[in-house]
């Protein structure tokens, strides 16, 4: 699913932000981005979905 949702975000920025935060504030700032541009919208959506895999790795690991 992670390399699904990679692969929307560079293809389809705001559904690959969709399908990994949900609705909120950072699909609004990734539409806004994507309409400004393709690939301003395409690195913010890889970049969250990166940053989202990062917290759920860390929140795994037992201390």
């Amino acid at each position: 699913m992670k390399l699904v949702r990679f692969l929307l975000g560079l293809l389809l920025p705001p559904l690959g932000v969709f399908l990994t935060v949900g609705v909120g504030p950072t699909l609004f700032i990734n539409i806004l981005l994507t309409v400004l541009g393709w690939i301003p919208g395409s690195i913010h959506a890889v970049w969250v979905i990166a940053k989202h895999e990062e917290q759920v790795n860390e929140q795994g690991r037992i201390y």
